[in-house]
């Protein structure tokens, strides 16, 4: 037995050049793989500095991201490269890693396998898995792999036992971890590590396994696993191939739709923030969060995403998890819940990592947790009501679900909260959270229209969507600026007003909106098509979903149709050579801050190229169908207020 030491000179004296490479990883650097149960990052290096088994939530396994000395890590790569490209094998998420040296060339192939249904009950196979293959493509190469696992974050070693052909074993808590190969490594008290010379169509694979409640599988290596590959890759394919999306930009909506399904857990539905915690929004700074879980929020942007891509099932697997998850708690709901539907664990957080490039504090679990934020009755329902446009129904049940929800939304609608972005700040009246409470009312009484919930207080519920049509003309609209604002009888404003016309309450051409679209950019405007979400001082790195949010107001009608498409390819830019994208963008460099990679901001891509199609093929969006199909009555009475 070795015990891997959580701070050894000898380890980090081996692998300096290895060591000091991976410290000077930037967040897009990274390239993201997995199974739709949990994920691991890789470096342009091929050091995997990343991994929570068995959930996106769990503790990591491997952390070098938040600290290089003591997080853990595996590294497979050459000793000397010259030259590092890569990409991902089409249409799937696995990752490819072409190394270039002074003598030869390799690739690296890293994928966590996935199979399909009658594959699984075909074949054993381990709970969890993640291969690694490289192959020497040129002349020959000097490969190094270096295993470091780490416990809870870094906080422990982790002792390893060497098995003979059957390879190498830990035990961590309630789980098991193997890892065997077509090369053996040796082991000291710091961990694996091993030094190869290949030839020219010779190669090694690695598989590392987990197992918490079932035996432990060990799969064949050799021509098995390259059929485990082989089999991911048509799945993957398989799967991005129903993409019905034939717009502009397909490539980059299809990789975004790919990190979609990366992030949704399998047995739920639910779908993951990011699969990180604490990367910076500021490098240095405080501003870092843990983002493992699901946030209602979300729901609206990902229903129309998925339903818009054709992906039904997900659609639907992602709707009736979030009804399922509120369950416990309704109606009154949480912002965010785990991929079990609880809510999130409490935040604390972890000392003893530095963070990314020293930005501290890391954290786990999310203080915001508990925080009221009214939002997200209007994304949840307006998710439901986007499933029934595309042919959906909902059982009496869930009728009534939707319905208390509604009432919940009539009864408690005129009040401060914290609002989207989630300030620890105190409560306000955002003028986002009005919306989307009008926004709940507004399609429930659409869903009534259309015969698809029998009963509800229609009376009520068409008076306090009008109360809150008044009360945002009314004070959430500042004459002196000419623009919306994003507190209730203030001056500055954020990103989410850029919202109000994507679900109806006004049209995106007029005065008001175009006013407040200039407002935006005059305040928050990062440059190159790149929005701040709020004043901020120092500034965040731009928000970006919110660059997205701009483009789409253009793209349904605020702008020139060419100023929608320019914006959007301005945005485009800012993805990594994988087409990934982070959190926030740092307007300066164009690098990416915060946690990576962010489903919001994918999501916004994938919104704003479906408007953009929408508008190209003549067909109306949805809010657009939504806000002519409002009373003549009600209209009228917007006029008068204006007036």
């Amino acid at each position: 037995m070795f015990v891997a030491s959580l701070r050894s000179p000898a380890i980090i004296y081996r692998i300096r050049v290895k060591e000091a490479a991976r410290s000077e990883n930037r967040i897009q650097d990274y390239g993201v793989i997995g199974d739709c149960r949990s994920t691991a990052l890789v470096s342009r290096g091929g050091s995997i500095d990343w991994l929570c088994w068995p959930r996106f939530d769990s503790p990591s396994i491997f952390a070098a991201i938040l600290d290089p000395d003591r997080g853990g890590y595996w590294s497979v790569s050459p000793v000397h490269p010259i030259r590092v490209e890569r990409n991902y094998v089409e249409s799937t998420n696995i990752l490819e890693t072409h190394f270039v040296g002074n003598t030869g060339a390799a690739s690296l192939r890293d994928l966590m396998p996935v199979a399909s249904e009658v594959d699984k009950r075909s074949v054993l196979l381990p709970d969890h898995e993640l291969i690694r293959e490289l192959i020497c493509t040129e002349g020959e190469i000097e490969i190094a792999v270096t295993f470091v696992p780490r416990h809870s974050y870094g906080l422990e070693g982790v002792a390893l036992h060497d098995r003979g052909q059957l390879g190498i074993s830990a035990h961590v808590g309630k789980g098991a971890y193997w890892l065997h190969g077509t090369r053996p490594l040796n082991l000291d008290k710091h961990g694996a590590y091993g030094r190869f010379t290949l030839r020219r169509g010779e190669a090694i694979q690695f598989d590392l396994t987990y197992s918490e409640t079932a035996p432990c599988v060990l799969p064949a290596l050799g021509g098995e696993l390259s059929s485990r590959i082989e089999r991911s890759i048509q799945w993957w394919k398989s799967w991005a191939n129903r993409c019905s999306y034939d717009g502009p930009y397909r490539a980059s909506v299809v990789r975004s739709a790919l990190i979609l399904k990366l992030l949704a857990y399998a047995p739920s539905g639910a779908i993951a923030a990011a699969p990180t915690t604490s990367l910076p929004e500021i490098v240095g700074g405080p501003l870092n969060w843990d983002y493992r879980y699901c946030w209602l929020r979300d729901a609206s942007l990902t229903v129309r995403a998925l339903l818009g891509l054709g992906y039904i099932e997900e659609a639907e697997s992602f709707l009736f998890w979030m009804l399922y998850a509120t369950r416990l708690t309704r109606p009154e709901l949480r912002i965010m819940y785990n991929v079990f539907g609880k809510v999130a664990p409490r935040e604390r957080e972890i000392s003893f990592l530095r963070g990314y490039r020293n930005s501290r504090p890391v954290r786990v679990g999310n203080a915001a947790r508990k925080q009221l934020q009214l939002d997200v009755y209007g994304e949840l329902v307006d998710a439901a009501a986007q499933y029934v446009r595309s042919g959906g129904s909902f059982d009496r049940n869930t009728q009534q679900v939707l319905v208390d929800l509604g009432k919940y939304v009539a009864d408690h609608w005129d009040q401060p909260d914290e609002g989207i972005w989630e300030p620890r700040t105190g409560q306000k009246n955002h003028t986002h959270s009005r919306l989307m409470c009008w926004t709940t009312l507004d399609r429930l009484l659409e869903l009534h229209e259309k015969q698809k919930i029998a009963a509800l207080p229609r009376e009520q519920f068409v008076r306090e969507r009008e109360r809150i049509r008044d009360q945002i003309e009314q004070r959430a609209w500042n004459p002196r600026i000419q623009s919306y604002t994003s507190i209730l009888d203030g001056d500055d404003v954020d990103a989410s007003l850029l919202r109000i016309p994507w679900y109806g309450l006004e049209k995106a051409n007029c005065d008001r909106m175009r006013g407040t679209y200039r407002r935006i950019h005059q305040q928050l405007g990062a440059g190159n098509g790149l929005l701040y979400r709020y004043k901020r001082n120092p500034p965040e790195g731009a928000f970006g979903v919110c660059g997205f949010w701009s483009a789409e107001y253009l793209a349904i009608g605020g702008g020139a149709p060419q100023d929608a498409e320019g914006r959007f390819q301005q945005l485009l830019h800012y993805q990594n050579d994988l087409g990934l994208f982070a959190e926030e963008i740092d307007p300066t460099d164009g690098s990416a801050l915060g946690n990576f990679p962010q489903a919001f901001t994918h999501i916004g891509l994938i919104s704003t190229a479906l408007s953009l199609k929408e508008h190209e093929t003549g067909v109306p969006h949805p809010a657009e169908k939504r806000h002519q199909a409002i009373s003549p009555t009600a209209k009228k009475r917007a006029k008068v207020v204006r007036a």
